[in-house]
């Protein structure tokens, strides 16, 4: 099976620098990948992309070494076996608030006797090759999003559920679950603190830790503190800073 490079950064504690993917063309997606992207994550979550959008751009991420990574709309196991079915090598799954929402996404994306996922890796076993079907539960990485006062409560809870791989950070929800305006980079102390807390434990637990910034000042700081996947920025702020800053030098000039 195709190697999963995330998985080999983090056995060598190397940090994956992950872009996140909001424009919904293949085009752009294919830009971003040939940069050097270590991962690139597809939000279907929040934003304008199908799954019939985010096939293509799975396709076009894998005409390089870039790892794809989907970030699912919710914790339902049709989405997250169909979007491991497309060829995604990870999911990210927001929302996982207790033991039993991270049991259900393990659960979902292994094969059994690890879990129940459904087989029929219909473009992922081209993606990762033949042996797909037994290489898949030890290759694939899954996600939960700690971003809420609930997922605080139950925190080890949920890091001692096997198979569980990563936790992925959301900034602005824990901030605004903690009563904090919502940004990602320049978090309220209460924040800071909770954030340096779930590293910290997903570290004592063996579980790699994730997390959204939006500079990347913030993020070599976060991967100084114990975080092993750090996503900058996304294609459309990019986008916007680029046209930004011609438009002021035309202007000034």
């Amino acid at each position: 099976m195709r190697e999963n490079r995330l998985r080999t950064l983090w056995k060598n504690d190397q940090a994956a620098v992950n872009g996140w993917l909001a424009v919904p063309n293949a085009f752009s997606a294919e830009v971003m990948a040939h940069q050097g992207w270590d991962t690139l994550t597809i939000d279907m979550q929040h934003g304008v992309i199908d799954y019939a959008q985010m096939v293509g751009m799975l396709q076009a991420i894998s005409t390089t070494a870039t790892v794809p990574i989907v970030r699912v709309p919710w914790l339902e196991p049709g989405i997250v076996m169909k979007t491991l079915d497309a060829g995604a090598y990870g999911v990210i799954c927001p929302m996982v608030n207790t033991r039993e929402d991270a049991q259900r996404l393990v659960s979902y994306t292994h094969y059994a006797p690890q879990g129940a996922r459904s087989f029929g890796p219909v473009r992922a076993a081209l993606y990762g090759g033949a042996d797909y079907a037994t290489q898949a539960n030890q290759t694939l990485v899954a996600f939960a999003m700690i971003e809420t006062a609930q997922a605080l409560d139950n925190l080890d809870a949920i890091l001692s559920v096997e198979g569980l791989d990563a936790i992925y950070i959301g900034p602005s929800d824990l901030s605004l679950a903690l009563g904090c305006k919502p940004v990602f980079d320049d978090v309220d102390p209460k924040v800071a603190q909770a954030i340096d807390h779930i590293v910290e434990r997903a570290r004592a637990h063996g579980v790699q830790a994730g997390v959204h910034n939006g500079r990347p000042d913030v993020a070599l700081a976060r991967i100084a503190r114990g975080f092993r996947f750090v996503t900058v920025s996304s294609d459309a702020r990019i986008l916007a800073a680029g046209a930004q800053d011609l438009l002021q030098a035309m202007r000034q000039g």
